[in-house]
């Protein structure tokens, strides 16, 4: 009964985001990739809203079937309760039959988490502008497609559903996405801009470094710095509270996208300075001890393990430099295989390697535990002045709890951490 509710309650929603499409006609950016999605999708928003146009993007990682549709009609997820979702289909009707002061520019992220649903969204949502990201070498989501070919050509779909004259933003560092227009149909009219740290990039970055303050005696490192270049021009971006590529990949898409929005480059530049990434993405906290934290415990990938892993090895600390890593969840024939991979490295890169999960038994770490609230319990117990504790796993294994176990006395995880919402307390 639930799953019919679920169906009927999809169907219907996506049919009013289809007539408030039809209705208000705004622009539609889209992005869709395996690393950085949301990331990408949050800086999007903070270079198009930083000026005149109304802009609405994806609330958290809103990129399903369900999602999607969610946002168009600016309504939140009602979970079970059936007098939420009246009241959104009622939303939906409101914004229908009446005039409303509805955005400018709609900032979507369209997930595949099995064949066919980039697909079937990009097939009515039609996007003004396409952004893909990088598609890894094991993608998350892999474990539902019969190959990386197969869940390529699924983000592909995206770029094929552009509007007629509409812009394709790539990353130039993936060479098959980079590719993705020598794959389409003769004769399709779209404006390719690509991003990346390759030189060859339209809007490339370069010269990335670890920015630190000194605090108690000891360097902390604080955020990173870095120049986006453009045509000739190369300004200085300097981005405070995460580490690593990974905050730089999703600037320069956005960075991508305002230029291609006809925002000048200054603008730009002025909206990233004052971007606030994400939680649960590479931030950095103060932790116990006066211990560092790099709280990465959104989800997990193995590109992502390898760039936050290699992040860790090149900052410079006085303490010891401790990994927890939770399982890497839905990578199907690939999961021993990078699982081993990830403790191979997560070894060279740090002192201490702490595991949390069934699958991440085979890393071969100093301790191993079942659950996030085992490991939090050890990890509180060694951790020091100076040490940098790296936490990262899939969402399922709810690696925000040992992150908040690690913070100092009165810091406020529901301001710092992510899944600190109810429904999200309330699961064991």
């Amino acid at each position: 009964m639930k799953s019919l509710l679920k169906k009927i309650i999809t169907i219907v929603i996506e049919a009013e985001a289809r007539a408030v499409l039809r209705k208000y006609r705004p622009i539609i950016i889209a992005i869709t990739g395996s690393v950085g999605k949301t990331s990408t999708k949050d800086a999007i928003y903070t270079v198009l809203s930083s000026g005149p146009a109304r802009v609405r993007k994806s609330q958290k990682s809103f990129n399903s079937e369900i999602g999607v549709p969610l946002t168009i009609l600016g309504c939140g997820n009602a979970w079970s309760d059936p007098l939420g979702w009246i009241e959104n289909i009622f939303h939906g009707l409101e914004l229908i039959f009446f005039k409303s002061n509805y955005p400018d520019t709609l900032v979507l992220e369209v997930g595949a988490d099995h064949p066919g649903d980039v697909r079937r969204t990009a097939s009515w949502v039609r996007p003004d502008v396409a952004v893909i990201t990088k598609v890894s070498a094991i993608p998350v989501h892999i474990e539902f497609f019969p190959t990386r070919e197969d869940l390529l050509k699924e983000k592909t779909y995206l770029a094929l559903a552009l509007k007629k004259g509409g812009t394709l933003v790539l990353s130039e560092d993936d060479e098959d996405v980079r590719n993705i227009p020598a794959q389409m149909p003769a004769g399709v009219d779209a404006k390719v801009i690509t991003f990346g740290l390759k030189h060859s990039a339209t809007v490339n970055a370069s010269h990335e470094a670890v920015t630190y303050e000194e605090r108690d005696g000891m360097r902390f490192p604080t955020g990173m710095s870095f120049r986006l270049n453009h045509r000739g021009n190369s300004v200085p971006v300097f981005v405070r509270g995460v580490l690593g590529i990974q905050h730089i990949y999703p600037l320069a898409a956005a960075a991508a996208v305002g230029i291609s929005r006809g925002i000048v480059l200054t603008n730009i530049i002025e909206a990233v300075q004052k971007h606030i990434p994400p939680r649960g993405r590479m931030n950095v906290l103060e932790g116990m001890n006066n211990s560092v934290i790099i709280d990465d415990t959104y989800n997990s990938s193995p590109d992502a393990v390898r760039e936050a892993l290699t992040t860790l090895g090149k900052i410079e600390t006085t303490g010891r430099k401790i990994a927890v890593l939770g399982d890497m969840m839905e990578l199907g024939k690939y999961s021993i295989e990078e699982h081993k991979r990830a403790g191979t490295l997560a070894r060279q890169m740090a002192q201490v390697l702490v595991t949390v999960g069934q699958r991440s038994k085979i890393m071969e770490g100093d301790a191993a535990f079942d659950t996030s609230l085992e490991a939090a319990e050890y990890v509180k117990g060694i951790v020091g002045k100076g040490d940098i504790v790296l936490v990262k796993g899939s969402q399922s294994m709810r690696m925000e709890r040992i992150t908040k176990a690690l913070l100092p006395e009165g810091a406020r995880a529901e301001d710092l951490l992510v899944r600190q919402e109810e429904e999200w307390l309330a699961r064991k």
